[in-house]
Parts: C-alpha cells; sequence; structure tokens
C-alpha cells in the first residue's frame, strides 16, 4: 500500500515538497475510529513510547517512594530541551536515590532548540548526560533500578532487568512480539522495538482509558498521563510541539513525539490514542498531522479545533521575516 500525501509546503504559488505518512486513531477495545495510509507496517516509536517505558519506575514503588510528583513523572516520559529546569529535576531524581550523573548510560549533546543552545555555548564548557533530552527518563531507569535492588550499572543493556521490565510491559499494552528481531538501538543506546502502528496506538489507548489493563497497570498508566498533561513544559520544554499541544486544551490531550517522523497522542476524556508517522521522517510533517488528527476530535468545542488547526497549517517566514510559503495538512486530513 502507498501511503497517501498528508502534507504539503509550498513557497510562492508552487507545492515544494509533499509528505507522505500513515495515520492510526483507535479506542481501548483496539476499534479504528479513523485511519490512513499502512497502519499495519511496523514503526520504531523511538521517544513516543517514553510513557510505556515509564511504567516500571510507577508500578515498582519507586516513584512513590523517592516522593516523585507530576513533574518528575512528566520528566521521566520527556524529550526536553536541556533547560536549566530540566537539567536541575533530573539531577534531583538521581540524588533521590542517592545517584548522579555519573550513573546515567545516556550520552551527552548540546539542546536542539537554538535559544538553549546559545545559552549552553555561554555558559558550559560541554554539556553533561543531565542535558541529554532522556536524561528525566535515565534518570526514572536508575530511579527503578535502585529502589528494587538492582544494580543499575548496564540499564541500557537489552538483557537488563530494567529493560526486560520495559519490554513486557510494552508487549501486554501493545500485544506485539518484541524480541531481538525487531529490536534496533535508540539515539540514547536503549533498545528500541519496531510495532505495528496500529497496535502502537491501540497501547496507548488502554493507558489512557484502562481497559484490559490489571488495576495496578491502570492506576500507573493514568498516573503518568495526567502527570504529563499537568506539566507540559517538563515533557518537552520551550517552543515545542508537545509543549503547545497540551496547553491548547490542558489536561485533555496528551502528545509526544518521537524521532524520525512519529507521534502519539491521547484524549483520555474520548477514549481515543493516535499514532503516526511521516514515511519520510520529517517532523514538521509529523507536527502537522498530529494536529489536524487530534482536531478531528474536537467538533464539540470549536475554539480547540481552530487552534489545533492553526498548529497544523501555519505559514513559513524568512529570516526577515517575509511569508515564503505555508505547512499545510491534504484534504485527506483537513478536519
Amino acid at each position: 500500500m502507498e501511503n497517501p500525501v498528508l502534507v504539503e509546503v509550498t513557497r510562492g504559488n508552487r507545492v515544494e515538497s509533499r509528505h507522505r505518512g500513515m495515520v492510526v486513531a483507535v479506542d481501548g477495545d483496539g476499534k479504528v475510529v479513523f485511519a490512513l495510509g499502512d497502519i499495519d507496517a511496523a514503526v520504531f516509536p523511538r521517544s513516543a513510547c517514553k510513557a510505556m517505558q515509564a511504567l516500571p519506575l510507577v508500578e515498582s514503588g519507586a516513584a512513590d517512594a523517592y516522593g516523585f510528583g507530576a513533574k518528575e513523572l512528566a520528566l521521566a516520559c520527556a524529550s526536553h530541551n536541556g533547560e536549566p529546569e530540566h537539567v536541575a529535576l533530573a539531577a534531583r531524581m538521581l540524588a533521590a536515590a542517592g545517584r548522579d550523573v555519573s550513573a546515567l548510560e545516556c550520552g551527552a549533546h548540546w539542546s536542539s532548540d537554538q535559544a538553549v543552545l546559545i545559552d549552553q555555548a555561554r555558559t558550559l564548557e560541554r554539556p553533561t548526560a543531565l542535558h541529554n533530552n532522556c536524561s528525566g527518563k535515565h534518570a526514572g531507569f536508575v530511579c527503578a533500578a535502585c529502589h528494587t535492588g538492582t544494580d543499575p550499572k548496564g540499564y541500557v543493556g537489552y538483557d537488563h532487568p530494567i529493560q526486560a521490565e520495559i519490554r513486557g510491559a510494552m508487549e501486554s499494552l501493545t500485544g506485539a512480539a518484541l524480541a531481538h528481531d525487531n529490536c534496533g538501538t535508540d539515539g540514547c543506546s536503549i533498545p528500541t522495538y519496531a510495532v505495528p502502528l496500529k497496535a502502537l496506538a491501540h497501547g496507548f489507548a488502554r493507558m489512557a482509558t484502562g481497559t484490559g489493563l490489571a488495576p495496578g497497570r491502570a492506576r500507573a498508566s493514568k498516573r503518568l498521563i495526567d502527570a504529563c498533561m499537568a506539566e507540559p513544559f517538563f515533557v518537552a520544554g520551550s517552543r515545542r510541539s508537545c509543549t503547545k499541544l497540551m496547553q491548547i486544551a490542558p489536561g485533555r490531550i496528551f502528545a509526544k513525539i518521537g524521532a524520525e517522523g512519529v507521534f502519539c497522542a491521547a484524549l483520555p476524556d474520548k477514549g481515543i490514542a493516535i499514532a503516526l508517522k511521516c514515511a519520510d521522517g520529517a517532523s514538521r510533517a509529523a507536527d502537522a498531522m498530529v494536529a489536524a488528527t487530534l482536531a478531528r476530535f474536537f467538533d464539540d468545542t470549536p475554539e480547540i479545533k481552530a487552534s489545533l488547526m492553526a498548529h497544523a497549517n501555519h505559514a513559513m517566514r524568512n529570516w526577515n521575516g517575509i511569508h515564503v510559503g505555508d505547512v499545510r495538512v491534504t484534504g485527506a486530513l483537513a478536519a
């Protein structure tokens, strides 16, 4: 199946670029309520599935033992900018378990946000692992290991108990078998698994609704989703799509981007979750795709729908502020 063109980018009066993709929205029972493209294709969710990967932090009792609230849980699900607030909170999470930055195995990198990067370049000799966009997630791994008496060393490895717990949680949520044959290595060095797009959406729908989950997992899932919606800045940061989308409808939208054009989202009060991938990996197209897909489910709230469509369809300006073109979703996605 050829995936349809879902986003166009114009320059002047011409279409300069086209982005194909696949999108699926499902309910807690796995019923498809909207779909475009090859929704059975396996995709690496990358960072879009961090809320699933954070389940052992809550289910083990570590989050409660260390006194973690919504900010810490949101950071455990985050791909953050490395802003000072993110860095400081990741350090406090590690300190709660008696650890420091040396326990992190995610590597270090400069911020991907230009404003934050400039500030870092002015104030830092070099970034540490705390500045890594995944430091909150990794701090959560370390905390879960320490609380359960597991040596956190090597926690990024496929065979480490923490990764085995994550693999089991993701299998139970998505119904997909996860093993070496569909495993790759993510940017932060942990395993990432190729999962059918529909199964990924169903996993988030189950997290958002609790459908089919044991009571403890349902509570942990709700707690993580609620934490992200309550503290969107700690899920991403300033000027980020995840933050903006969740701020459009506070407490009603959960959204999490992944690398290579993946996005997952959930509408807990509607019992629906979304998974999508821009086929060429472009995040600008994935941003537009998720906003337009979310907008389909807000016919009852015109102001939210309009804000989401404004996020999906927006002008591009050059360095002089001149309007040079537009990013816009095609008729297949237009809500």
